[in-house]
């Protein structure tokens, strides 16, 4: 029985890509520094991989970005103001597709499905002159076979490719897309043959869009594509791999009558139902990529109950058929549990990262055989079991609390246009108000701090000092350059959902379970294995410290109910919505006693909102509904003249929008200006929002420094869809990535843009 991993985590146990990628950027070690790092981390996983006996080892899913930009770059699909001069992509190129450069913006960049890793949307157009122009996937192929490790190089689909793309600025939206697949087509058939010639004998096709709602254009585009590469697949095994959802039937349909195809992948963690299409009819002789172990949790399998899906699938598909597979790519876990020295063993037996779930896989596979490990499937039994019945799980009262929501839509008692009213007479603020999001640049000094707190080398008293020392600067910044309405920039928080993670019990913490989020950024999802609540106020001595410095309001920042949930590790024996429900009582607490503390402005981050959102729509009014409803949980009991924002980033907002005027909070800030400022288009066409709303005037992900013309001109745009009485400045996101020297005369410009609004506005009365 063989075995094979999807994908696998790039960033290394360490962090160290994160590192060599920073190091590269800030100019301070060279490309063969970057690629020497690189490279090691390759020939350690395809080692790890081949040691614990994994059949089908995958190459290519290495990326220095994200894979999709891997793709464009391997399709030659640079957009004409990077001044790629053709030839082999190099990193100046790639990095100002993904970063933007002192001269262009990046290209824009949004979420990978429902999980908070992003990629970098290709811009494509008819006169888009595709070429072969990275051989990375060759290259890596043969860096694997040289190390005696034979793998499956992993593409990404050429109709997933299209599926995800834009038009390009300047093309007409209603461009088609598939259109452009004739052409990309003789670029994955060169590619194809150069991996046939180095050897390969499977390739892997990521098709993840066949789990969404296609039309049938769309499904027949994947008919055309496959039967054109199938001339070049002669003496290839080729997989399609899925992952995400549930395959609908006649996606299913389409998938397993491609021509060409040997083997099928499915993701049987959050596509449950396709068990019952494969039971249904599974094509004679193919093989199918059984996605049993989760690739986006790190909750140990249950290996009893993965052994008997198994083996009622093995009596369709045959055993020789049949592959034991992860559910997608292990990207979306933590790398390696034997990092976590600090988490208790009750907690820690419940758990598997990347490297364990590599082994589960392996040991399902020999199961399979007749070769089960009886003390591994015995210790995974008792875990299981312990995790069931541990008392740390259940808090009654909280359960109770959760239970007693129903019944109510805990809206604010007045409409929104009123309580904007009452909060202007209070804050008294100038037309086009200024803020930014929450955070400002995490200095080398200010993570010193936090660290040697946590390793009880500095006194609570020194912390103290030092945060009240840093928050001081940051107002006195603030006020310098005239924003409006100020943050404390949040430098007692290395994460936003770790540290209300932290106070909040149900929780559990690791020291080294980073995720990649995109390029360098990393993440650590904290753990929710039990019931959630707030033993004590998490932020009122903070904002407090930081109001009491200036007369200005001064924000109080919490991160919402939806997307700590998404942005952690969330149990699996519940619904998530229970769950949801539970944090949101916790800040609804936290929202009280900021109010209690004179804080009149709170924002509730939501960033991941549209994340969650389900693959296909028939899924999408429910989870809508309670994860609106869990944001308005939050803040149903504040007074008027308290002034509720919240902040959303890297998605698409258009085809919620409804739902995001439905959570009524006061003033909304959104990411926009990366994406081509697409948000905007939905007032355009005639939806109207009567909130205070911040479409961001700039991209903090890039270090380009924007100028004030470049932003009024933006802000000119906002509002001729938008009222002057409700629109806010601010930029796209948080300011924690940047450094001081690029955010300083960032804000400086987009206040004076403001003003100079401001005077022109004044002047055409």
């Amino acid at each position: 029985m063989a075995s094979h991993i999807v994908g696998y985590p790039r960033m290394g146990p360490k962090r160290e890509l994160k590192f060599a990628l920073e190091s590269f950027w800030d100019g301070k070690s060279s490309a063969e520094d970057l690629q020497k790092v690189s490279a090691d981390l390759r020939a350690s996983i395809w080692k790890q991989m081949a040691d614990a006996g994994i059949k089908f080892i995958p190459s290519n899913t290495f990326s220095y970005y994200d894979h999709v930009l891997d793709t464009t770059a391997m399709l030659g699909a640079v957009p004409p103001r990077y001044n790629w001069a053709g030839g082999e992509i190099g990193f100046d190129t790639y990095f100002s597709m993904a970063r933007g450069n002192a001269s262009v913006p990046a290209m824009e960049m949004t979420k990978w499905f429902d999980t908070n890793y992003h990629f970098i949307v290709p811009e494509l157009g008819p006169d888009v002159k595709f070429s072969y122009a990275s051989h990375k996937a060759v290259t890596e192929y043969k860096e694997a076979k040289a190390l005696g490790v034979e793998t499956v190089p992993v593409l990404v689909g050429p109709v997933s490719y299209l599926l995800l793309s834009k038009p390009a600025k300047g093309v007409e939206k209603s461009f088609p897309l598939l259109s452009l697949l004739d052409k990309i087509l003789p670029i994955y058939k060169e590619v194809i043959s150069e991996l046939k010639g180095a050897g390969a004998s499977w390739i892997q096709f990521d098709e993840p869009n066949l789990v969404m709602d296609l039309e049938s254009h769309q499904l027949e585009a994947f008919t055309k594509a496959y039967a054109e590469l199938e001339s070049c697949f002669g003496g290839l095994n080729v997989l399609v791999e899925t992952y995400f959802a549930d395959i609908p039937a006649e996606a299913f349909k389409t998938l397993t009558a491609l021509k060409g195809v040997t083997a099928f992948g499915f993701d049987l963690i959050r596509g449950t139902k396709s068990i019952d299409l494969i039971k249904g009819g599974f094509p004679s002789g193919k093989y199918l990529f059984a996605g049993v172990v989760d690739g986006r949790n790190i909750w140990a399998n249950d290996l009893a109950g993965s052994l008997s899906t198994l083996k009622s699938l093995e009596d369709i598909v045959g055993k020789d058929k049949l592959v034991v597979s992860t559910s997608c790519s292990l990207l979306h876990t933590a790398v390696d549990l034997v990092n976590e020295t600090k988490l208790d063993n009750e907690i820690k037996s419940w758990l598997a990262f990347a490297a364990q779930k590599v082994v589960e896989v392996n040991a399902l596979a020999k199961a399979l055989c007749g070769q089960k490990d009886e003390a591994f499937f015995s210790a995974n039994a008792a875990a299981q079991a312990s995790r069931k019945s541990s008392p740390r799980v259940t808090n009654e009262s909280v359960q109770k609390a959760a239970a007693a929501l129903k019944g109510s839509d805990h809206r604010r008692a007045t409409n929104v246009s009123a309580r904007l009213d009452a909060q202007q007479k209070k804050l008294n603020l100038p037309v086009l108000p200024t803020t930014t999001i929450g955070s400002f640049p995490q200095t080398v000094e200010l993570r010193r701090v936090r660290r040697e707190y946590k390793a009880n080398k500095i006194s609570e008293e020194e912390y103290v000092k030092a945060i009240k020392e840093e928050i001081s600067k940051v107002v006195k910044l603030q006020e310098e350059l005239d924003i409006d309405v100020l943050v404390h920039g949040e430098p007692e928080r290395n994460d936003m959902v770790e540290y209300f993670g932290e106070q909040l019990s149900g929780f559990a913490f690791t020291a080294n379970g980073w995720v990649q989020s995109y390029g360098s950024r990393c993440v650590k999802p904290p753990i929710i294995y039990g019931d959630v609540s707030r033993p004590k106020p998490m932020t009122v001595f903070w904002s407090s410290a930081a109001q009491g410095m200036t007369k200005r309001p001064m924000k109080g920042m919490l991160t919402g109910p939806v997307t700590i949930l998404n942005w952690s590790f969330v149990r699996n024996d519940q619904p998530r919505f229970e769950t949801c429900y539970q944090i949101a009582l916790a800040i609804k607490d936290e929202v009280e006693d900021l109010e209690k503390a004179n804080i009149n402005v709170i924002q509730i981050d939501e960033a991941a909102l549209r994340e969650g959102l389900p693959l296909r729509k028939a899924e999408h009014a429910f989870y809508l509904n309670w994860a609106v409803h869990s944001f308005r949980i939050t803040n149903c009991g504040v007074q008027n003249t308290t002034q509720i924002h919240t902040h959303m980033c890297y998605s698409n907002f258009n085809d919620i929008i409804h739902s995001i005027i439905d959570m009524d909070a006061d003033v909304i800030t959104i990411e926009n200006s990366r994406s081509d400022e697409k948000l905007l288009s939905v007032f355009r066409e005639g939806v109207k929002y009567g909130a205070g709303i911040g479409p961001g005037v700039y991209d903090i992900h890039s270090p380009r420094i924007p100028s004030t013309e470049e932003i009024a001109d933006r802000v000119n745009k906002m509002l001729a869809v938008l009222d002057t009485n409700i629109l806010w400045v601010n930029p796209d996101c948080g300011l924690k990535t940047r450094k001081y020297t690029e955010v300083k005369p960032a804000l400086e410009n987009m206040v004076s843009a403001a003003k100079l609004i401001r005077t022109q506005l004044a002047s055409a009365k």
